[in-house]
């Protein structure tokens, strides 16, 4: 294979050098067609052919209604079992942008339903959306696209902007786009992304937004820290992330939506797969069969073997993860262990480290559906086209959430691995450019979809990918962040939530006489000290480890870390046994099912935003 690259360009592939592939900082592409090579060999010598994935040609609105189904508001297209009222309530926390993303599909889905001579009633957007931009009851002309209204209603929306604002807890005399003290280098979590981007549009940037203003791939962008803590994928209570993937789907649309950028989730066929085994096996299956060995495992344990194995023989060995192993050998390896890794007989002293490495790519490629899935793969290919860096990381992050538990766990395992290796650059010649380019094609280059044209998309692919794996791997502290906005549009959906529970006759019935049974269970739990706690004072209670609980004094200053720190300061019961990086303090009930809290939270300012939260210190299994 020739890897120059004025050869290596497939006839009739074009490619904007003024893009993506400038952004590499000159950087040559060798390693990445070098490890295209390496590929391509290994699947030379592998007879056994892959079923490939055969991807679903969605009908005329087909997208749009697995969009709503996948955003839980199938109820706004067709007859539903699930709860309407808490859709409205759902409905009624969305941004500007986000609602216009949710009307654009509907607005589709009523088009084809009406082609299709559907005779079920479909709700109105307008109708939907009034209670909020619509307060005065006024109707737009059906006939006009949203995007293009009468100037009142223009008016209207912005005035449901503020109203957004304010309850997401910025600044109610303020444009929330406006005097942000943020820097470029900032990703900004408080506003909507969306948001952030139709701000930049409405203000005519002009050349300096449309080729990024500068905004280069050497930027050293940031998280800011925020003082009611910073909340990451695992912290919050499934019923919540429920909510936040729901959120992040409408956010991710909205953005593209904002930049003139298509996105489209991507269906396969169901194809059949291996129901045992180590390599080309699915997650579901892999983490099944490793659960009944190690419980309540997250990670393949063929995976966590790979990577610990390189590990053992130094990351410091020159070329790691670049020179691959032996192609034979590798496939007589994977052989041995598809045989005797579960019986444990297996010799792993016979394994090399380059053999180990190439193993571990292997089994990311050989997954039956890619590791990023097939339903983003392509949104995080197509990353590189948004027209800002801090765009792309924003899209990588809430993508990162769209993931399923499985795919977003080892995704995680591997890049906090790729970074330790990129951490010892000085012996191994593995910067983060290096690793991004020999890992790009495992992750993106994905066999199965069974792919003609894969030479040519190789090359319009190489920069782009190369780039998004960089900025994964790189920020990948961020991509794992719950932005700040959307957990507060969780905490409004449940605030709203609870109002219209009480409102309910029946449900609050059951509420009096749940709370009945509560009193009733803590007055014969409490202590004279537990009486009605003072204003600014919140209690600390730790009911799986200990009996003790606290009173403690708000201040200023004080973290959740400090908490932590002066509970296990107490020398009784379990208490003694603990290290404080074994508990966490969460932050459980008022407008929020349950969140772990960050070291780094103030609590006095986390206090005024959630005042009826119970405190609670747990370890983050039980």
């Amino acid at each position: 294979m020739n890897h120059d690259d004025s050869k290596r360009i497939p006839d009739g592939a074009s490619f904007d050098r003024s893009g993506s592939q400038d952004s590499l900082d000159a950087l040559s592409l060798d390693d990445f067609w070098k490890e295209v090579e390496n590929i391509h060999e290994t699947r030379g010598n592998n007879h056994e052919e892959r079923q490939a994935i055969v991807l679903k040609e969605p009908d005329e609105g087909e997208l749009e209604e697995e969009w709503l189904k996948e955003a839980g508001l199938s109820n706004l297209f067709a007859e539903s079992t699930g709860d309407s009222q808490e859709s409205m309530v759902f409905l009624s926390t969305l941004t500007r942008t986000q609602k216009a993303a949710v009307e654009k599909r509907v607005e589709t889905v009523t088009q084809t339903l009406r082609k299709k001579n559907k005779h079920h009633q479909i709700p109105d957007v307008r109708d939907i959306f009034r209670p909020q931009s619509d307060p005065k009851g006024k109707v737009c002309d059906r006939s006009e696209p949203s995007a293009v209204r009468t100037t009142e209603s223009k008016n209207e929306m912005q005035d449901e902007t503020k109203d957004l604002k304010f309850s997401l807890g910025t600044n109610e005399q303020k444009s929330p786009l406006e005097d942000m003290p943020f820097s470029e280098t900032d990703i900004n979590l408080e506003i909507p992304f969306a948001e952030q981007a139709a701000n930049l549009k409405d203000n005519s940037v002009g050349k300096m937004y449309k080729d990024g203003g500068g905004d280069t791939l050497r930027t050293n962008f940031r998280l800011p820290k925020d003082k009611t803590g910073t909340t990451k994928i695992g912290d919050l209570a499934p019923q919540d992330m429920k909510k936040v993937y729901s959120l992040a789907l409408i956010e991710l649309t909205a953005l593209y939506d904002v930049l003139g950028t298509e996105f489209k989730q991507q269906k396969a066929a169901k194809i059949k797969t291996k129901d045992c085994g180590l390599f080309g096996v699915p997650l579901s299956v892999l983490l099944e069969q490793d659960q009944k060995k190690v419980p309540g495992t997250k990670i393949p344990l063929i995976f966590q073997k790979l990577i610990s194995q390189i590990e053992e023989a130094t990351l410091e060995t020159e070329g790691l993860l670049r020179i691959p192993g032996v192609a034979t050998r590798v496939k007589s390896l994977c052989q041995e262990l598809e045989a005797k890794f579960y019986e444990g007989t297996f010799n792993w002293e016979n394994v090399k480290q380059h053999d180990a490495a190439s193993l571990l790519k292997l089994f990311i490629r050989e997954l039956p559906q890619p590791l990023l899935t097939v339903e983003y793969l392509k949104a995080f290919q197509d990353v590189q086209n948004l027209p800002r860096k801090k765009q792309q990381l924003q899209a990588l992050n809430l993508l990162v959430i769209l993931l399923p538990e499985a795919n977003r766990d080892t995704l995680k395992v591997l890049l906090e691995f790729l970074q330790r290796v990129i951490d010892h650059r000085e012996k191994n010649k593995m910067t983060l450019n290096n690793v991004a380019m020999v890992m790009a094609p495992n992750l993106f280059t994905f066999q199965g979809l069974g792919s003609k044209s894969i030479e040519q998309s190789e090359f319009a692919m190489a920069a782009g990918t190369a780039n998004v794996m960089r900025f994964m791997i790189q920020y990948q502290k961020l991509l794992w962040t719950i932005p700040k906005f959307i957990v507060n549009q969780v905490r409004k959906q449940n605030t709203e939530n609870q109002k219209k529970e009480k409102k309910d006759k029946a449900m609050k019935k059951l509420l009096k006489k749940m709370a009945y049974d509560r009193e009733k269970h803590e007055k014969q739990d409490k202590t004279p000290n537990d009486a009605d706690v003072p204003q600014g004072v919140i209690r600390v209670q730790a009911p799986h480890l200990s009996k003790v609980s606290m009173a403690i004094q708000l201040t200023e200053d004080l973290k959740a870390s400090d908490i932590v720190a002066r509970f296990l300061s107490e020398k009784s019961g379990n208490v003694q046994t603990l290290k404080k990086e074994e508990v966490f303090l969460y932050e459980i009930g008022g407008n929020i099912g349950e969140r772990c809290l960050d070291d780094d939270t103030y609590m006095k300012d986390l206090y005024q935003l959630n005042p009826n939260a119970e405190w609670v210190i747990k370890s983050k299994q039980s």
